[in-house]
């Protein structure tokens, strides 16, 4: 009885926030007829509805680090939700596998769109979200994943793209989120030219848009498991990682506090 009583004292003395518990779920949903199960992360000491944003994974799947990134998110206040871009349980750490995974979503834009609009929609639908505060992050693949929502016309305030492949967008698109793109200046995978296209792009298209090159960093920058792959372009760096995720929290306090 004395314990439970001190129990009972010391959570009464406890702020709210210590209470809370971070909530995770496997959601099943379907698109192209594919089964897709996406990661879904929220606070749910929060009682009033939240900004959604949509964590796309790199082109390993959705694995732990996805599914840790929309965790991250979530303990921001955010309603997360990492979506299953391949379906079938795939995920890999062969490259092989992970660069014919995604160029079969790739290859094909309508159908890339459609796949991410797709996770999009399981994220609106969730009761926790505020459907008119939406924005979505993605990694690598996940990168340029954000990037195709916004240019087709996806209703979100912002996207940011880690270490993208950064696709220009098309001619005569109307491109409505902000754009935020952290780059590693050492990424072999992403040269100078294909830089500059893409900012030329989004300058045409009147984007409001920013690009932030860190350097030394190479692709996976933020990914600490990022050197256990064997690829040499493809190394974790501490600080573009720390100063890209401090970032990418300013722009979406921004984009969101416009709302």
């Amino acid at each position: 009885m004395k314990l439970n009583t001190g129990l009972a004292l010391l959570l009464a003395c406890l702020p709210l926030s210590a209470l809370a518990e971070l909530k995770t779920e496997t959601v099943e949903y379907e698109q192209g007829g594919t089964t897709l199960k996406g990661y879904l992360a929220y606070d749910d000491s929060i009682t009033e509805k939240r900004p959604g944003v949509l964590v796309v994974h790199e082109w390993w799947g959705l694995n732990d680090y996805a599914k840790q990134r929309a965790e991250m998110i979530a303990e921001l206040g955010y309603v997360a939700f990492a979506p299953d871009m391949y379906g079938d349980d795939k995920v890999t750490e062969h490259a092989a596998d992970a660069q014919g995974w995604m160029q079969q979503i790739t290859s094909n834009v309508d159908a890339w769109r459609a796949r991410a609009t797709a996770g999009l929609d399981v994220l609106k639908a969730q009761e926790q979200v505020d459907p008119d505060r939406l924005a979505a992050i993605g990694y690598c693949f996940g990168g340029a994943t954000v990037m195709q929502l916004a240019y087709g016309g996806a209703d979100l305030d912002g996207v940011v793209s880690f270490h993208g492949s950064m696709p220009p967008a098309p001619d005569g698109v109307t491109i409505k989120p902000a754009i935020l793109a952290a780059h590693g200046y050492a990424d072999s995978f992403v040269p100078p030219e294909r830089v500059a296209a893409f900012q030329a792009a989004l300058e045409k298209a009147g984007a409001d848009w920013q690009v932030v090159v860190y350097g030394g960093a190479r692709h996976g920058f933020t990914n600490p498991n990022a050197g256990e792959y064997g690829l040499e372009n493809v190394q974790y760096d501490a600080d573009a990682d720390r100063r890209s995720w401090d970032l990418m929290q300013s722009f979406l306090g921004e984009v969101f506090e416009d709302q």
